[in-house]
């Protein structure tokens, strides 16, 4: 990925970047304010246009993006950024239908949040994600790279083949296929997979998991109708298969 697109930076000393992108001052600045006090770096958008401006020229770990901006909406930014980067993206939404929640996932993000929201709990979520994205330096060298017939999951840099080719995955579903992959034949249910990989008592909808898993499949499996890697056990959950 080239320097300039959203690379996340690199070494544990230097302090997490955040792009804030909303059309209200207020909020802006009080999110700035709140992180910033936390240690977090903060660069500001106010549309669309502008987001995708200091993106594209900076280095960002997260993007905190608004549906809602005037010009070219969240949806549209967060879409051309999936394009070309997996920086995780936290959406905030003002509207409360569930669609437009499953829409911002259906574009690559990896989490939502609804207006108004709690600052304390937007400040766990970045945290959380952020913890995830660590390489975990604790696993065994010998688990790092799991192979099943030629999808090959690299747990230590967070990248995944299929037959060779790069697979690119946002931050929930590379968390999503490294837990079912490391734990091959297990049934995890929907309430499980939330609480294990959002690690937060997560409010959402239900149906965030199966949109996730959908994406999931549409990347690494080459028939989702008859799924060769994550299998459905009907009125349970999902696990991945144990067949080599």
């Amino acid at each position: 990925m080239p320097s300039g697109m959203g690379k996340r930076n690199e070494g544990k000393s230097m302090p997490k970047k955040i792009l804030l992108v909303d059309d209200e001052p207020l909020i802006l600045k009080g999110l700035k304010y709140s992180l910033e006090q936390d240690g977090y770096q903060t660069d500001l958008a106010m549309d669309g246009e502008e987001a995708l401006t200091k993106f594209f020229a900076g280095r960002y770990d997260l993007i905190l993006l608004d549906v809602m901006l005037p010009g070219v909406d969240g949806m549209e930014v967060c879409q051309r950024v999936r394009e070309r980067s997996n920086v995780p993206i936290i959406m905030l939404t003002a509207k409360g239908a569930d669609m437009d929640k499953i829409l911002g996932l259906e574009y690559g993000a990896d989490d939502y949040m609804t207006k108004p929201f709690n600052i304390l709990e937007v400040k766990a979520r970045i945290k959380s994600i952020f913890r995830r994205s660590q390489p975990q330096q604790e696993v065994e060298e010998e688990k790092r790279i799991v192979r099943v017939h030629d999808l090959e999951v690299n747990c230590h840099n967070r990248t995944a083949t299929l037959a060779g080719q790069p697979v690119r995955l946002t931050a929930k579903e590379f968390d999503l296929l490294q837990l079912l992959i490391t734990h091959r034949g297990k049934v995890y249910s929907r309430e499980a997979l939330l609480e294990t990989v959002w690690k937060y008592d997560y409010m959402g909808d239900m149906r965030t998991v199966d949109v996730h898993i959908r994406r999931l499949r549409e990347k690494i499996e080459r028939d989702n109708a008859g799924p060769e890697f994550i299998l459905t056990k009907w009125g349970v959950g999902y696990y991945f298969t144990d067949k080599d």
